[in-house]
């Protein structure tokens, strides 16, 4: 068994224009005055970090190192999540991800997919020079737009479109191979890999690429109503990553897992900070440690009422409390008789 690393934190949703935000020396700062002990990066957002410089200079990476470890922090994965939802999109939601990509790409969906696959081809170059062995990232989506279809979906659509997601992620698997990094796919609505179901079938397809794993979220679980403790013991060899987020699912006469276009706060499903929802963390840190997950438990804050600033301070705390220090004996050891294979025989009756 091993123990977790931890508390860490996901930067994304704390990154802002003002200080101490607004770059990776002073929020470093900030999350380890918090009792954090570890950072997970955004790669797409230049006031935190230079990914393309990254992916090309030791020098920079040290550089980024060399500043968390001033505050007492590492580096836990960098996350490509924006960048890998564009290297597969589907035409219903061009004009919603344009937004993601850098603006000389934006309105050319070919161009735009080519500079995703590009940066998170980077991001793999990035993490070995930061002495990283796994990564963040999300699958993109073509099927997404049929998950619950009227009409029936067109007989053969959701095999192709997962050979289609299959034919672009395997150049960036290959790659981050030969990085020697795993990428780390978030399950999670929204994407075509958002459940076990659809892991297995992109993970078919892909050969059973060693370098395919999964960044483990109960709270996406949570919301789809998926046993996520049960998805630990099934997937344990493929859990790379670990977002440690809180929610909720209270579901009325009136709204239920789709949530009726409401806003987060009014949805029978929403993200809470740690300790204000549903899911069972003793359950899953138990999981686990029993597992021998060796990776970050990474806070990610999201929460439909509180403050960010008040769920990261909260945050730490929590995830220190359940990180279980695993033993290395046995809790009755004292009453050990030593090792005997005579008196084994005897005991058994074996001749």
């Amino acid at each position: 068994m091993r123990t977790i690393k931890g508390p860490a934190i996901f930067l994304a949703q704390f990154a802002g224009d003002e200080a101490p935000f607004n770059s990776l020396d002073a929020i470093c700062e900030w999350v380890s005055g918090l009792g954090y002990k570890g950072v997970q990066i955004p790669s797409w957002d230049a006031r935190l970090f230079d990914l393309d410089t990254a992916a090309g200079s030791q020098d920079y990476c040290d550089e980024i190192k060399g500043k968390a470890a001033s505050h007492g922090l590492e580096i836990t994965e960098l996350s490509t999540h924006l960048q890998g939802q564009l290297v597969a999109v589907h035409p219903a939601y061009d004009a919603a991800f344009d937004g993601f990509a850098a603006e000389h790409v934006r309105g050319n969906p070919r161009a735009r997919q080519e500079w995703a696959v590009d940066q998170v081809k980077k991001a793999a170059s990035a993490s070995r020079r930061l002495g990283l062995d796994r990564h963040a990232t999300f699958s993109g989506a073509l099927a997404w737009p049929y998950v619950y279809p009227w009409p029936q979906r067109p007989a053969g659509l959701v095999e192709d479109a997962f050979e289609e997601l299959a034919r672009r992620w395997r150049p960036i698997l290959d790659h981050f191979d030969e990085q020697g990094v795993d990428a780390a796919y978030e399950i999670h609505p929204g994407e075509d890999l958002h459940d076990g179901v659809t892991f297995e079938m992109f993970l078919d397809r892909v050969g059973n690429h060693p370098r395919a794993n999964i960044l483990y979220d109960p709270s996406h679980f949570v919301l789809q109503q998926l046993d996520y403790l049960d998805f630990i013991d099934i997937y344990r060899d493929r859990i790379r990553c670990f977002h440690v987020k809180d929610a909720e699912f209270n579901p009325t006469g009136r709204q239920g897992v789709y949530g009726g276009y409401q806003s987060w706060v009014d949805r029978a499903g929403r993200f809470r900070s740690l300790g204000d929802g549903q899911v069972d963390f003793g359950g899953i840190f138990s999981k686990m440690a029993a597992n021998d997950f060796d990776g970050w438990a990474v806070l990610e804050w999201e929460c439909a009422l509180k403050h960010p600033e008040a769920g990261a301070a909260e945050g730490a705390p929590f995830i220190r409390d359940h990180i279980i220090r695993v033993t290395e004996h046995a809790f009755d050891d004292f009453a050990a008789g030593g090792a005997d294979r005579d008196l084994n025989k005897r005991i058994m009756g074996i001749d």
